[in-house]
């Protein structure tokens, strides 16, 4: 892992036991063993003394939507699907989709990562310096009306329409660097003029969404599709010569990234061949556009290569 120079600030890591109760079943890549995995690398990092640990705390679940996590999740999701994973969980657990399956636990679970992010959200916004949301179930597949792509609730999207609701941000830029596209945050807040959407991904690749283009009259989404076999150059010469115009362009006073690590050479389910070396200067060259920045995580199923990776985004993170 690189040693680099750390300044004498913190970052905060938004990070519960609990995430590891959603329960996949044997085999599946998603697995508890990812959050194991990361967490080992930063208690025994160089810079461990450095960072901040936040457990999220849950806020009891209603049928009714009045709690703020409830009405969160409204923002992004149809009451209807809420609902039907809730009392899947409550049946013992069953399959949203084939590549999808939810445990007695996981509706809880996956309420409890949104609330992760929102932490991570706010702390963002009030110390101006980036957090890092190391939970599952993952995100940004899912979509209004329906989880996809291990993904259950989206929460990216819940985040930036949060923060724009709450009057915390003006302005929230989405970054999607997972290897797949995220076709749920996508579709949930493209229409949304104060959000831009990019996203950097393998094509083709599961969903088999993201062609390239800017799609809408105020330039509010970027997508940046890559063929398999492409490396940090590849993605290098594609943030500097797009990724970065179009944010400073768009000027966010909130970035959220979604921190797919699965575009690793090592990972199983993708073929772009970054090292983990390559996150940490995708993560300077974002802080650069704000410091104001929620990373959260998304893919990542290669453990080694995972928790290199992370390691490498919280050492740019404190030392850039």
């Amino acid at each position: 892992m690189t040693a680099g120079p750390i300044d004498n600030g913190t970052v905060t890591i938004v990070y519960s036991d609990e995430f590891l109760l959603h329960d996949t079943g044997w085999g599946h890549p998603e697995r508890p063993d990812r959050l194991r995995a990361i967490v080992a690398a930063l208690q025994t990092a160089p810079f461990a003394d450095r960072l901040r640990w936040h457990s999220p705390q849950l806020v009891p679940a209603s049928d009714a939507p009045i709690d703020p996590l409830t009405q969160a999740l409204r923002r992004a999701h149809e009451p209807d699907y809420i609902n039907h994973v809730r009392l899947l969980a409550n049946r013992g657990g069953g399959q949203l989709e084939v590549d999808t399956p939810i445990s007695a636990r996981s509706y809880e679970v996956a309420r409890l990562a949104v609330q992760a992010w929102l932490d991570g959200m706010d702390e963002a916004i009030a110390t101006g310096q980036p957090v890092f949301v190391a939970a599952r179930p993952p995100g940004h597949h899912a979509l209004r009306h329906r989880g996809m792509g291990f993904c259950l609730f989206a929460n990216a999207a819940i985040t930036a329409l949060t923060a724009l609701e709450a009057g915390q941000a003006q302005r929230v830029a989405i970054v999607d660097w997972d290897v797949h596209h995220g076709n749920g945050t996508e579709a949930i807040v493209r229409d949304h003029s104060q959000i831009a959407y990019c996203s950097i991904h393998q094509s083709p690749a599961y969903p088999g969404t993201g062609r390239p283009g800017v799609a809408d009259q105020d330039h509010q989404l970027l997508n940046l599709p890559v063929p398999p076999g492409a490396d940090g150059s590849t993605y290098q010469a594609l943030v500097e010569a797009q990724l970065l115009p179009f944010l400073r362009n768009f000027d966010p006073d909130l970035l959220i990234i979604s921190a797919g690590y699965d575009a690793n050479r090592d990972d199983p389910l993708a073929q772009i061949h970054l090292q983990p070396e390559d996150y940490g200067w995708l993560t300077r060259s974002l802080l650069g556009i704000s410091r104001r920045t929620v990373l959260g995580l998304e893919g990542g199923y290669d453990l080694n290569s995972l928790a290199r990776s992370v390691y490498e985004t919280i050492l740019a993170c404190l030392s850039s």
